[in-house]
């Protein structure tokens, strides 16, 4: 899928693709978007045309990477499908337009890490320099999907707790992150901006206890000052001080 501005690069006048569209030869899923015919559309194929064809510095996070990665029976569904998207601008806005059983979330991911821009380069994976996205082949052709990591989506996903995702999600997904890497968790915790994700992310590790942990240096790691109330009417943790629901033990 490409948009009118690619196509005019390419050579391809107004005119021309108006033949094209008449003849059968290209569809035109929203106004000033093209494909080539050929079966229904679904969201995996917009996201790579953004990655590759037309150059948007974007990518699959949060729930929905880790949803990719294998953790969807960890995950309850929140109704209709949400496609989480990071990136440093917003997609174009024909995104939202497109005829498709999914709604597109997008993120500011300059918000939530300082030092890392989405940067998408062809045969990417997860012990390269960009290690905190990594390509996943999909479809027939085996195109490649960018998404992030497991250790960078669960960062994500916990900067939507409360208002987004619940503490009981966060909690049996974390449970289920035994295998993270802690030189990549230790370089995205360094960079992360939000005290709120970093005090949660060691919160719920703490509770589960997990080995990698005790891989990570702290010092380097801004955990702020004062008290975050994260849920009202909850219970104040005393080593992390943040506000936690009161049904939650003090242990994994």
């Amino acid at each position: 899928m490409v948009d009118a501005s690619w196509l005019e690069a390419q050579g391809y006048s107004r005119s021309l693709r108006g033949k094209y569209l008449a003849q059968g030869w290209l569809e035109r899923p929203a106004r000033g978007v093209y494909r080539r015919p050929g079966g229904g559309l679904q969201w995996q194929q917009v996201i790579i045309s953004l990655q590759t064809l037309l150059g948007y510095p974007i990518i699959v996070g949060g729930r929905t990477a880790l949803e990719l990665h294998g953790f969807s029976h960890y995950l309850r569904s929140h109704g209709p499908s949400e496609i989480h998207l990071y990136g440093d601008a917003p997609p174009p806005g024909w995104l939202a337009k497109l005829a498709l059983d999914t709604r597109f979330v997008f993120h500011n991911a300059k918000r939530l890490f300082r030092e890392e821009p989405i940067a998408i380069t062809k045969g990417m994976s997860a012990d390269s320099t960009h290690g905190s996205f990594i390509q996943r082949p999909w479809g027939h052709w085996n195109w490649p999907l960018t998404l992030s990591t497991p250790e960078r989506a669960i960062l994500e996903l916990l900067d939507e707790v409360p208002n987004r995702e619940t503490f009981h999600q966060a909690d049996v997904l974390m449970e289920g992150l035994r295998n993270l890497s802690p030189r990549r968790l230790q370089k995205l915790l360094v960079e992360c901006r939000s005290v709120k994700v970093k005090r949660l992310f060691f919160w719920f590790a703490e509770r589960h206890n997990h080995a990698w942990l005790k891989r990570i240096d702290r010092d380097p790691i801004d955990l702020g000052r004062g008290k975050r109330m994260l849920v009202r009417g909850g219970k104040l943790d005393p080593t992390y001080l943040i506000t936690v629901p009161r049904d939650f033990d003090g242990g994994g």
